[in-house]
């Protein structure tokens, strides 16, 4: 079994150990939030709800990227786990809305909540909430899918925390207007986790340039490289969370036009190892091509039936695809 399988089955393994504790914390707290008729338990019952919708998804798009690539989707299927996070996202959105309006209705006419049982099943809740972000840890750093659905899981944990003392606070004050409040609380730390969700997989999905890159520095690292004058049309972006690609045009100096392939390989060990770029798509270009911007300004052009242009035609062109 490869590296890659290896990682998917430990993925696996622990999303669905992930959604066995979560669903169980549903049950408990919409069964608890109706039963001491308290918005700050069913807000959280709403967030563990798509908690699951999250790891789910997570657990779906895990599978549809293990489908091999095709002649008509030669990069697969791994851009599902961007899309599962970003639908995660615009959900917590929407239900952070909802939190927001029924918490106003309850602030105008604050409602009787029985405190202790609302204290026992947000405690019971914090504790599967804790067991299934340990669960996802491991990969919450290196996957954004799993790092989106940790996210839901630590945020809920963090409002069982509130929804705690609040049932403590309601036991010996009487304040039922805490229970509004705590709400309004957890919709602001939802809104906050799927800000980010939705920002990174936004600039995904348009092909920005990885955040934890600088492209200055990348460039750097292929100049560096013996025997390369230097590049243009430098395009780095991410595939998901496990594939970082990069395509660019390759001045090879004269003197190494007879080691090229030599030179390619030095490029993208060195761009592996730097900068942990997996899939790498150089051209090699003659000196008549140098001159051109690093970054190339892409224009929508007319497409002609029978008829294709090439920008450098009198270039000799190589592909050099790899692949780890």
């Amino acid at each position: 079994m490869s590296e890659n399988s290896q990682l998917d089955k430990s993925i696996e393994g622990r999303l669905k150990y992930a959604i066995a504790l979560t669903a169980l914390t549903l049950i408990a707290e919409v069964v608890g939030g109706i039963w001491t008729n308290s918005l700050a338990l069913l807000s959280d019952a709403a967030h563990v709800f798509l908690d699951i919708f999250a790891l789910v998804l997570s657990l779906v798009a895990i599978r549809l990227a293990a489908i091999p690539a095709s002649d008509t989707r030669t990069f697969g299927w791994h851009r599902a786990e961007v899309f599962a996070s970003f639908i995660n996202g615009a959900t917590v959105f929407l239900m952070a809305i909802g939190i927001f309006y029924e918490a106003l209705q309850r602030l105008l006419a604050p409602e009787p909540i029985k405190s202790i049982p609302m204290f026992i099943i947000a405690a019971i809740g914090l504790v599967m909430n804790l067991l299934a972000a340990s669960a996802l840890h491991q990969h919450s750093h290196d996957d954004l899918n799993v790092h989106s659905a940790f996210l839901h899981v630590i945020g809920d944990a963090a409002t069982s925390v509130g929804v705690i003392v609040a049932g403590v606070v309601i036991y010996f004050t009487g304040w039922y207007i805490l229970d509004p409040i705590v709400s309004i609380v957890i919709g602001c730390a939802i809104f906050w986790g799927a800000w980010r969700v939705l920002r990174e997989s936004i600039h995904i999905l348009l092909e920005g340039t990885p955040r934890r890159l600088n492209t200055s520095d990348v460039a750097a690292t292929i100049r560096g490289i013996d025997g390369v004058r230097d590049l243009h049309h430098l395009n780095i972006w991410t595939i998901c969370s496990h594939i970082i690609a990069l395509s660019a045009h390759i001045d090879i100096d004269p003197s190494h036009k007879d080691r090229q392939a030599e030179v390619l390989r030095a490029i993208e060990k060195n761009l592996h190892d730097n900068h942990h770029i997996t899939h790498t798509t150089l051209q090699v270009e003659c000196t008549l091509c140098a001159g051109a911007p690093l970054i190339k300004d892409l224009r929508h052009q007319p497409r002609a039936e029978g008829h294709h242009e090439h920008e450098h035609g009198t270039c000799t062109h190589e592909h050099h695809d790899h692949h780890p």
